[in-house]
């Protein structure tokens, strides 16, 4: 089995092909950019190079995009041409070659206004069968390529599955208000609540997706973090987290308060894996227990994997408004 994964210079194709080269499995890397993970450089746009990359792999794994913190910084058209025209690229590719199974990486970013509940609303239950409705390009475009990818299964019986991963990156959150509020690491443990998940279980997923795939033919799973909560805490969380926290863990204050954390004050939404844990066999490692028991015992909770890959970045030049510059949409 040999796999093409685009976008290995980045943080998931990376992380993707560090743990395939570690256990001695044959890949291909594909990205604008030369990394060590890279094997060759190019765009997934040029029909030319994708076909003749595509000829010599049994599935691919499309990680490569343009994110949200290129929003700000990159017109509409460059969104399009690269999530959604590079995506169909690769796609029609997998098509001609017969290819086994297409992998393709989106994001929870997509169900977009659906994560704001107003106030005095409970905290919103995010699934698979959450509507998405995007809020900026970025959305946009990474819902365009899902429905590509369940076209080319309903038109073409091209098994794909797309995983909606929550956030992964290590860079600070893209808000200045949470940046001077929260302690980096405190915001991130806190968000193993509700939508965050470690970039090795990110992996695992989509390596078990490799598995499944022509099982299962084409279905969405969001990847992120297992929750705590469960729907009938959802309107306390809304109106008083950290009462709900320290019910179901109540060592957590004391271990926040040696730290000098604090918990966020109310939690909007909760990504819930369990069709991913059903249906892929898949075992995410890194919960908010887990957090706090390395917390607890002085360990970062942060995977290897992670700590190797780093902080990347999104762009070449630096900001001074935070890591990246951020459009309020």
């Amino acid at each position: 089995m040999k796999i093409l994964i685009t976008g290995t210079s980045g943080h998931l194709g990376e992380a993707i092909a560090r743990l395939l080269k570690s256990n001695n499995e044959d890949y291909i890397g594909l990205d604008i950019n030369p990394s060590a993970f890279t094997t060759h450089v190019g765009s997934i746009t040029d029909k030319e190079l994708v076909s003749s990359l595509v000829k010599k792999v049994d599935f691919i794994i499309h990680t490569a995009t343009l994110h949200k913190p290129h929003v700000g910084t990159h017109s509409n058209q460059d969104f399009v041409d690269t999530n959604i025209t590079g995506t169909l690229t690769l796609l029609e590719e997998a098509r001609e070659q017969n290819i086994k199974g297409f992998i393709y990486t989106s994001t929870t970013s997509t169900f977009g206004d659906m994560l704001t509940p107003k106030p005095g609303e409970p905290a919103i239950w995010i699934t698979e069968k959450t509507i998405d409705i995007p809020k900026n390009i970025y959305g946009v475009t990474k819902n365009a390529a899902e429905d590509l990818c369940q076209l080319f299964y309903r038109n073409h019986k091209l098994p794909c599955l797309v995983l909606k991963t929550s956030r992964f990156f290590p860079e600070e959150d893209d808000k200045k208000a949470v940046r001077d509020k929260y302690d980096d690491l405190n915001i991130k443990a806190i968000e193993y609540l509700y939508r965050r998940v470690d970039i090795e279980d990110v992996v695992t997923a989509h390596l078990l997706a490799v598995d499944k795939v022509q099982e299962i033919g084409f279905g969405k799973y969001i990847i992120s973090a297992t929750s705590p909560f469960e729907q009938h805490h959802l309107m306390d969380l809304h109106t008083n987290a950290n009462a709900v926290v320290e019910k179901l863990f109540p060592e957590f204050k004391d271990i926040f308060k040696r730290k000098g954390w604090k918990m966020l004050p109310q939690i909007d939404r909760v990504y819930v894996n369990a069709k991913a844990r059903q249906e892929l066999g898949w075992k995410p490692k890194y919960d908010f227990g887990y957090i706090l028991n390395c917390i607890a015992a002085d360990k970062d909770f942060r995977s290897q994997l992670s700590l190797d890959i780093g902080i990347k970045g999104y762009h070449e030049e630096t900001f001074t408004e935070g890591p990246y510059p951020v459009l309020d949409i």
